[in-house]
């Protein structure tokens, strides 16, 4: 059903109001504002990659406009972890307001000030720990270790008069995680006790059964490939997954390779994590890119971005042959990272590139070389149980990862009226333990394209497709304005529709009459002349060639 527009009443003094900016029916875009007695809290701030059918965009923002007005009645925003999708628009946010501060652990500050410094910005920042709490004018905040495929995850519970929010962020619940730092489910059941009002929890695999697998399942296996494998290795991984990373230095180390970091946001990462201490790297396993052209090929493991088929990545780059490192035969490529929904075509697109090329490609279809970071339908069933929610908004993840999220709510306990099931811009309002759908708002995409941001609209996406898959026609004319008869043309070039213009021999003689009844009809105006171009050769084109292109038709008086 379409999404019903209701503006929401205004909020009383005592009620918390909860607005998820995005990430509700996506994977991206995670971004919450909590509001109560005028103030706001903002929980995350990242983007949305694009898909195939949105050319030219390079990310996609939440929409700021239900805060662009109230920027100073924000008192911080806190980041749950440092991954793209949680902490990607942050600058485009302090743009708006450049002081406002930013709450999160150690390694989430760390990488988003790497980010702002490139966009000219000085945050000011609070790191936090687990177990700590902070007070931030009527909100009292509470820090809690979470599991994630990034070191230094915090869920955040958030107290206020109106009741006490989980807000848990992506996380999981691996009992033997890398760096031994688990989902502390200690402090889970101390807030169940004391009471959840409104809990809103990761979605991402809600519709998965089961028990996400350890990350320690995955070192045994890229051990093996890289043992076997008889020439260069190249393993493309989201550039902030600390964890893959540690484990393919740790199994390159032992197979008497080094480590070539490739890709900006891969060297400027990994630096911030080996220099923070997240990232253990081992002695002269390091080397540079550019010195690692000199080592045999099977000494070198090279370690990418692209494990989503980005276009301008390292990896696609290697796949079109537009990279330094040209791929052959017998080099093997790890794609070290899941799929995230609408990257598909993208991903085995590069994965065919690569085959062709005369790679082996292992990736989690065929090998054992990722797992999730997010926790599976038995993990939110303990979750449930043993926080005993009054109220739930499953959050991060599509409709049908929302859903699942939900319906396990109600078979652990938690009444069905009692599941908020909304798309960004749901208004809920908290009181007395009582959560209650108010509104809707307005929210769109805010598409980042080159140096622009919301300038691109969806109807100007729409043409870059049309131009992209069916082409481009011009036509132009020269009429004689007092009579309606065509003194120069039809005039007919295209691009991406027909490389021989003698195609359009056929439809000039349909033109030139179209042209001819509009003016017997009374038509003089060149507007509508036009019109009746773009009308003949759509018909036409759509006829004869199942096409259609972008058609301008330009008609001047002589």
């Amino acid at each position: 059903m379409p999404t019903t527009i209701h503006t929401p009443r205004a909020l009383e003094k005592g009620t918390l109001r909860v607005v998820p900016v995005g990430g509700l029916g996506e994977i991206g875009r995670n971004m919450t504002v909590y509001e109560i007695d005028g103030k706001l809290l903002i929980v995350d701030c990242g983007v949305l990659f694009p898909e195939e059918h949105q050319p030219g965009v390079d990310l996609i923002l939440p929409d700021f406009s239900p805060i662009r007005d109230r920027l100073d009645d924000i008192l911080a925003v806190v980041l749950t972890h440092g991954h793209e999708d949680h902490i990607g628009a942050v600058p485009y946010l302090l743009r708006l307001r450049k002081d406002i501060p930013l709450i999160g652990s150690q390694l989430t500050l760390a990488l988003i000030e790497a980010k702002l410094k490139e966009h000219r910005i000085s945050p000011y920042t609070l790191a936090v720990k687990e177990g700590g709490r902070e007070s931030l004018g009527p909100f009292d905040l509470e820090f809690i270790a979470v599991n994630h495929s990034i070191p230094d995850a915090l869920a955040v519970a958030i107290r206020t008069s109106a009741g006490t929010v989980l807000h848990t962020g992506d996380f999981k619940m691996d009992q033997l995680p890398l760096d031994d730092r688990i989902t502390d489910l200690r402090a889970f059941a101390r807030l169940g006790e004391e009471g959840v009002d409104l809990f809103l929890p990761d979605s991402t695999n809600a519709d998965v059964p089961g028990f996400t697998a350890p990350e320690r399942d995955i070192g045994p296996v890229l051990d093996d490939v890289i043992r076997r494998a008889p020439r260069r290795v190249v393993v493309a991984s989201f550039s902030s997954h600390v964890h893959r990373v540690q484990q393919v230095l740790d199994a390159a180390h032992a197979n008497g390779r080094r480590v070539a970091f490739m890709g900006r946001s891969m060297v400027r990462n990994m630096g911030i994590a080996a220099d923070l201490g997240y990232l253990k790297v081992p002695q002269g396993v390091l080397i540079d890119a550019k010195k690692a052209k000199d080592l045999p090929d099977d000494r070198i493991v090279y370690m990418s971005t692209g494990s989503q088929g980005e276009p301008m990545a390292v990896l696609a780059r290697m796949a079109n042959l537009e990279h330094q490192i040209e791929i052959g035969a017998d080099d093997t490529i790890i794609l070290a990272s899941s799929l995230i929904p609408g990257n598909e075509n993208a991903v085995y697109r590069v994965i065919d590139g690569l085959t062709k090329l005369g790679a082996k490609v292992v990736h989690k279809g065929n090998a054992k070389v990722h797992v999730s970071g997010h926790a599976s339908a038995g993990e939110l069933l303990y979750c449930y149980n043993i926080l005993r929610p009054k109220n739930v908004m499953p959050v991060h993840g599509e409709h049908r990862h929302l859903y699942a999220n939900a319906a396990l709510a109600v078979r652990t306990g938690v009444p069905e009226q009692n599941t908020i099931l909304g798309e960004d811009g749901v208004v809920v309002d908290l009181r007395d333990g009582v959560a209650t759908v108010v509104g809707q708002l307005d929210l769109g995409y805010v598409y980042v394209d080159g140096s622009t941001v919301g300038e691109i609209t969806d109807a100007d996406l729409k043409d870059r497709r049309i131009l992209s898959e069916e082409g481009f026609i011009s036509v132009f004319i020269a009429m004689d304005a007092s009579t309606g008869r065509v003194v120069v043309g039809p005039e007919i070039q295209s691009r991406g529709f027909a490389e021989d213009e003698r195609v359009f021999d056929d439809v000039k003689p349909k033109i030139i009459a179209a042209l001819t009844e509009a003016a017997e009809n009374g038509t003089r105006d060149t507007h509508a002349f036009s019109q009746v171009v773009r009308r003949t050769v759509g018909r036409w084109v759509n006829t004869q060639h199942r096409r259609r292109p972008m058609i301008v038709p330009v008609v001047i008086s002589a």
